[in-house]
């Protein structure tokens, strides 16, 4: 990127954009398609409509394809995961094992090796439907506490935001007013996290069992975080 400050705000808004067209236009041929009450009793909408469109080689493709785009969402998940383990075991909040990079790659192998376990594990415990349902809401439910960690740092880093730019834009004097890495905000922060949270409530109205599952899962991560930042930190104690 060129101009990053311009050039990522800018992909970010048109990647949103897209997706939300997308999404509403599925939503909408759907709709169109099944009508309300079909589109209720059935599980499978977009292999409907295709069977609709292109009868049931028309189902087999779009089947196909939500497939490919499942393995393809699993395939970032695994990239990406696993650096969460990595950073907090480097930080000294997780084993610290789970720091460890390999020579050649200069990839976290623990972190990944974990994280490919821990998800064949949960692969093995129930249907896909399930899985999906636990994994939404836990998974939105974080993104909304994400969300409210950008309360506590423009709180934090006003000051230091202040004299970034003011020296980037050579000596020239920036108030705290005059930034806005956030547009909008906090109006649009609070409705990212209002919609987020929405959805976690609504999953887990609609699926009480399945939802509860995966807070007992998240719940458990609290006794493993402790255990492994202590040892964590007594090992760091030792080796001083």
């Amino acid at each position: 990127m060129r101009e990053p400050r311009k050039d990522l705000p800018r992909g970010l808004v048109l990647g949103v954009c897209g997706v939300i067209i997308l999404y509403v236009s599925v939503n909408f041929v759907c709709v169109r398609a099944l009508g309300p009450a079909g589109l209720a009793a059935t599980t499978t909408p977009a292999s409907a409509v295709m069977r609709l469109a292109l009868g049931e080689t028309g189902a087999k493709w779009i089947a196909a394809g939500i497939a490919i785009s499942a393995l393809g969402f699993l395939s970032q998940s695994i990239l990406t995961a696993p650096r969460v383990y990595f950073a907090m075991a480097s930080d000294g909040l997780f084993f610290r094992a789970v720091a460890r990079l390999s020579r050649e790659t200069r990839v976290p192998v623990v972190a990944i090796a974990l994280q490919g376990l821990w998800a064949i594990v949960i692969a093995l415990s129930g249907r896909y439907e399930q899985i999906l349902n636990f994994f939404i809401a836990m998974d939105v439910l974080f993104i909304g506490l994400s969300a409210t960690c950008i309360f506590v740092f423009r709180h934090r880093g006003t000051e230091d935001r202040v004299a970034e730019r003011a020296s980037v834009n050579a000596g020239k004097s920036l108030d705290a007013g005059e930034i806005r890495l956030t547009p909008g905000h906090p109006f649009t922060t609070f409705g990212f996290i209002a919609a987020c949270w929405l959805v976690v409530a609504a999953t887990f109205y609609r699926y009480p069992h399945d939802s509860l599952i995966g807070l007992g899962i998240a719940l458990l991560g609290l006794p493993v975080f402790y255990f492994s930042a202590a040892a964590s930190r007594r090992k760091m104690v030792s080796s001083q």
